[in-house]
Formats: C-alpha cells, sequence, structure tokens
C-alpha cells in the first residue's frame, strides 16, 4: 500500500512540475490538464486526474505529416474500491493512424454497500461446494497492465471542408497483459466489481466507432462496439465459453457545456453467456456448462454519465 500511494504521488506531483519545464526547454510543446468524474446506474464512481503533453515529432510540410506528434498521458484516479496510476503514449506518425503503448499500476479494497459486497480485489476461487468466493483483502497485491495498440481514424470533413461535415470514424486494437500479484497459475481474480473472470496473461482488445460532430452544444452523437477476448490457456476454456468474444455496444451523446466543461452520457448492452444449468448464479463460473448451440445473448448494461473539466 505505501508504495503505491508514493507511486502515485510521484506521478501527479511530476505531471504538475514538468508542466513549467517543458515549456522553458520547448515552446512548441503544449500542456492540458483535465479532471474527469465517472457515475453510472451500477455501484460505480471513478475520480481521476490527467495531466498531458503534445511534443511535436517529425513534421512534415504535408496535410498528411504536418500535424505528428507525440501525447504522453499522465494520470492518478480513485474510486471507493481502487486506486490507480496509468501512463500511455500515442504516437501520430500520420493524420490516420495511431500508435499507442502504455500500462497500469494499481491495487484496491472490499466494501459493503446497501447490504451487498463490492470487490475490488481478490482472488475468484472455486469451493468444495461449486460456488464460487472471494478471497483477498485490502492492498493484498498489486493489479497491472501493460499494452500496445494503433488505431486507424478518418473524419470526412478533412476531404469535404465544412462545420457540418464531421462524419467520423475510428477503429483501435490492442494486446494487453494483465496481471494480479496475489493470483497463482491460472487462478481467476475481481478487479473493480467485475464478473472476477480475470487470469494473468494476455488478451486482445479491440473497438470501432462512427460517429457525428456537430458545432453545437449536443456536440456527438456515436455508436461504439467493443470486444474482449481471453488469449491465454485455460484448461477446457471452452466449456464455460472462456474462449467466446465479448462484446459491449454503447450509445454515445457528447455535449460541450463551455469551453473548459464537457458531459458524455452512455448507454451500454453486453453479451452474456447462457449457461445449461439453472442455478448457475450459485456456481463458480468454471463449474458452469455453457450452451453450445447458443451460447450468448445481449442484455442492457448500465447507463454511465463522464463529466470532464479542463484547466
Amino acid at each position: 500500500m505505501r508504495k503505491l500511494v508514493i507511486f502515485l504521488l510521484l506521478l501527479l506531483f511530476a505531471s504538475l512540475l514538468a508542466q513549467p519545464l517543458l515549456a522553458q526547454e520547448d515552446a512548441e510543446v503544449t500542456s492540458a490538464s483535465n479532471l474527469l468524474l465517472q457515475v453510472s446506474s451500477l455501484p460505480e464512481l471513478k475520480l481521476g486526474f490527467t495531466q498531458q503533453y503534445k511534443f511535436p515529432f517529425l513534421q512534415g510540410e504535408d496535410p498528411l505529416t504536418k500535424d505528428n506528434n507525440i501525447n504522453l498521458g499522465l494520470t492518478a484516479e480513485i474510486s471507493p474500491i481502487s486506486l490507480n496510476g496509468i501512463v500511455e503514449a500515442v504516437w501520430t506518425p500520420i493524420a490516420f493512424f495511431e500508435f499507442s503503448a502504455g500500462g497500469r499500476i494499481g491495487s484496491g479494497w472490499n466494501i459493503e454497500l446497501f447490504g451487498g459486497d463490492v470487490y475490488g480485489i481478490g482472488v475468484n476461487q472455486q469451493n468444495a461446494d461449486g460456488s464460487g468466493g472471494i478471497n483477498g483483502s485490502a492492498f493484498d497485491g498489486l493489479l497491472w497492465k501493460a499494452q500496445a495498440g494503433g488505431a486507424i481514424q478518418f473524419d470526412l470533413a478533412a476531404v469535404i471542408p465544412g462545420d457540418w461535415n464531421h462524419v467520423v470514424f475510428r477503429s483501435y486494437h490492442e494486446i494487453n497483459y494483465k496481471g494480479y500479484t496475489g493470483a497463482k497459475g491460472n487462478e481467476a481474480w475481481f478487479y473493480e466489481n467485475d464478473d472476477g473472470e480475470n487470469c494473468n496473461g494476455f488478451n486482445y482488445y479491440g473497438n470501432f466507432l462512427l460517429g457525428y460532430q456537430m458545432p453545437i452544444f449536443l456536440d456527438m452523437v456515436a455508436f461504439l462496439a467493443e470486444m474482449d477476448l481471453y488469449l491465454y490457456d485455460t484448461p477446457n476454456r471452452s466449456v464455460w465459453g472462456d474462449d467466446l468474444i465479448r462484446w459491449t455496444f454503447s450509445g454515445v451523446l457528447s455535449f460541450t457545456v463551455t469551453k473548459k466543461i464537457g458531459i458524455a452520457v452512455i448507454t451500454q448492452f453486453i453479451t452474456r453467456r447462457n449457461w445449461n444449468e439453472t442455478n448457475w448464479e450459485n456456481l463458480h463460473y468454471r463449474n458452469r456448462t455453457v450452451n453450445t448451440s447458443n451460447p450468448q445473448h445481449l442484455e442492457f448494461y448500465r447507463v454511465a454519465g463522464a463529466f470532464i473539466f479542463k484547466f
């Protein structure tokens, strides 16, 4: 716990102190700060502070390379059940492509809320009676992630200029490794009150966004499709559908309140597996069997809100 808090404080202070130093060394380097508050219809709440720096890099004379840059983001975030530090660098070598790399380190704790348990950290253990249970205590390990990915993007207004011609498309794909130091071998674990089906290993994540940007209060309407796939191998994983792609579909509304305040409202639906067992809720997920003839269905997940305050 002490090491994690020191790391997060150093991350935050370094981002604040670096801003005037960078401005003195290179007048072309720009920086920005923002505070992000996230809430949802689930028992979720998260507050994050991000310091960003944009460095001109390999800029050319033509329209495709004149704005080439590297964007470095340093984030410290806290929720009622977790604490994280995040670093991400995004390189734009050409207008329609981005390459990114970064990582996260954090930890968590478990609380009781409205008569139920909210899990911030812990192993999702299999009990002798076939049920699942959490084995973890506050800050009993570190949760970390490292990722690398790339994105392609397009804006119709780049071809047909005009304030009302911003039909945008973006697709991002990454390979990441997630780990929890408190888990051994193929043990599954919880993080930030998810389903507790994570294992130490490689994962794939991708998304597709199609949106329309407007120069009014409602500045964007978009549809976002996200997919996750576990790349690690767990014995008999196909029995409980561990090899299936997990999809999230979101409708996004973005609003510009002022130049420094923005709001986003996101309505999400996710795919869930269909189980053969009628009492599946009482079983550890690895003791369930997926219905192979109809393995998934779509259901409502949550409505989330994001409030952005720029400095």
